[in-house]
């Protein structure tokens, strides 16, 4: 359903690995996201810097124009930057130049409009017809900088840092009815080892029969798991049971450590109970993959 305020919401990730090499370190920064309520948020990110003090205090990770669509991006990664070389120092915050981007919104009528930083922007399907602006204050000159939690001290040694973009804050309609878009991304930093993993399992209770709608009974498969993070930014993820084993599994890939709720989602219509109770609170640790069981012990039509 389209929302007058924040659509969204989906993480946009990214994971920097520095390999060491006598001095220097190999950076790989990866892109991740979770699906929301757009069609397309498609962006073009020319440039990825990291800053540091000293004499290393710029290196440039990035400098070619590179465009993705964060939509196919759900659950998976995509490579930003590979193997770029960063020498020994300490660095404290990672500085992104977005040179345009643009989104397709889903209207109340099941209709959709584009939204771009500019009606000729290169990332613009062919034939894409521009309803109105995406705002992005700057991105494309002096960039956007984030932070890193705690600097890291490049020695060879292998990290990690995660960069969360939360595109539920990082997305709203302008006030006044002007029908601007505004791109003003929320983003943290922290450094940690790896990121970790929730998987939502969800069975039927001995002698639990799910109730028909519409003619036709309801399936584990109509069901869907949620997931929630401190900043109430939920990804949900659709379950299969890949195996025909009876137990439905979704799961989330990806994640910042940190506290979670992992849910369930019935389809329309369906209350029901479950084993234990919904929603389940979840921690995730570093390099971790946590897995949260819920049991249906009871399904109805309200």
């Amino acid at each position: 359903m389209y929302r007058m305020q924040i659509l969204a919401t989906f993480l946009f990730t990214l994971t920097l690995g520095l390999i060491g090499c006598g001095g220097e370190s190999k950076v790989t920064i990866k892109l991740t996201d979770a699906p929301g309520d757009f069609k397309r948020a498609v962006v073009t990110i020319s440039e990825v810097e990291l800053l540091g003090e000293g004499e290393n205090n710029r290196v440039v990770l990035l400098n070619e124009a590179k465009t993705t669509d964060l939509i196919t991006l759900a659950n998976d990664t995509a490579d930003l930057v590979k193997d770029a070389t960063v020498p020994a120092g300490t660095y404290k915050e990672l500085r992104f130049v977005i040179t345009g981007a643009f989104i397709e919104v889903e209207q109340e009528d099941g209709s959709t409009k584009i939204y771009a930083s500019s009606p000729d922007y290169a990332g613009l399907p062919e034939g894409a017809q521009v309803a109105g602006e995406l705002q992005m204050p700057s991105y494309g000159t002096s960039g956007l900088k984030v932070k890193i939690a705690d600097p890291v001290a490049v020695e060879g040694e292998q990290k990690v840092i995660l960069v969360d973009f939360d595109v539920a804050q990082s997305f709203g309609r302008q006030a006044g009815g002007s029908g601007r878009w505004v791109m003003s991304p929320v983003i943290k930093a922290a450094e940690i080892t790896f990121s970790g993993t929730v998987t939502v399992t969800l069975t039927a209770g001995a002698g639990v029969t799910l109730p028909s709608q519409d003619g036709q009974q309801i399936t584990l498969g109509q069901f869907k798991a949620t997931l929630t993070n401190t900043g109430n930014s939920t990804e949900t993820v659709a379950f299969t049971d890949a195996n025909g084993d009876g137990t439905f599994e979704a799961q989330f890939k990806f994640l910042i450590p940190g506290d979670f709720s992992a849910d369930i989602l019935a389809p329309e219509g369906v209350s029901f109970a479950t084993s234990p109770a919904h929603p389940a609170a979840v921690s995730v640790g570093s390099g971790k993959q946590v897995s949260v069981a819920f049991t249906l012990t009871s399904a109805e039509i309200r």
